[in-house]
């Protein structure tokens, strides 16, 4: 294995923006629930006439599906990951909508046959309701509560990140119930991650920022230290992911 410091300089360098994980090939794993989200989503979208993907990232899950609807439109919020998006899926015709400075959905009322996203930043029920059409659905894979939990607690004290969290599955579906949509599917999982050298644990940590908001290398030498003799020792940095699946109608 590499010297800390050149594993370290490597995974500071690295680009992290857009939705991508192939940087982590050969050097981490993660567990896929068994529902096969991306599959799901590109079927739905083949059948559909028009469909609204939220938070799409650097559009890379978005244009793994072979067909997209006449209509395709997806939002995204972060500036690099807008770019991006739009240089990946503006040739198919996707429109990308920026989402920075909005309130809700910049969209018409009733829009939509299909709403997705894969891991959304939040879950604005009223809005997805609104830019639905009667009959339409919202198909989505989210992130649960207490994902890669082992991990950021070697960075930050429990009391800090293990709070009730938002994601439960249970609290987003009485919510989007209560938003006027009915719940027709809700599955989750949790998925086990490995990461096998310290670059891997310091590209997750900037790619993943609001894990532990203020990380930087320097801040958290120390820590990444005894992780990096763990590693070297032959004992992966062991963590889970927590996702759900839910589908849901207006």
């Amino acid at each position: 294995m590499r010297s800390f410091e050149e594993l370290v300089a490597e995974a500071e360098a690295a680009d992290v923006s857009g939705w991508g994980f192939g940087w982590l090939a050969g050097r981490a794993t993660e567990e896929r629930p068994p529902w096969g989200y991306a599959a799901r989503q590109a079927q739905r979208l083949a059948s559909a006439s028009s469909a609204l993907d939220l938070d799409t990232g650097g559009g890379e899950v978005l244009d793994e599906t072979p067909t997209l609807p006449p209509r395709m439109v997806a939002t995204e919020a972060w500036p690099p990951n807008l770019a991006r998006a739009r240089a990946r899926l503006g040739p198919r015709g996707v429109e990308v909508v920026d989402t920075s400075a909005a309130q809700g959905i910049p969209l018409p009322d009733r829009s939509f046959e299909l709403v997705t996203s894969r891991h959304p930043i939040a879950h604005d029920w009223p809005e997805i309701h609104r830019v639905l059409v009667d009959g339409g659905t919202y198909l989505a894979q989210h992130v649960g509560p207490g994902s890669a939990a082992e991990l950021i607690a070697h960075f930050v004290a429990p009391e800090v990140w293990d709070r009730p969290s938002g994601r439960d599955p249970g609290v987003e579906s009485a919510a989007a119930e209560a938003a006027g949509l009915t719940v027709v599917a809700l599955r989750t999982a949790r998925c086990r991650m490995e990461f096998h050298d310290i670059g891997a644990v310091v590209w997750i940590l900037r790619k993943c920022v609001w894990w532990v908001p203020d990380f930087s290398v320097e801040r958290y030498r120390s820590v990444l230290l005894e992780l990096d003799a763990q590693l070297r020792a032959g004992q992966p940095v062991v963590a889970h992911s927590t996702r759900h699946l839910i589908e849901a109608r207006r």
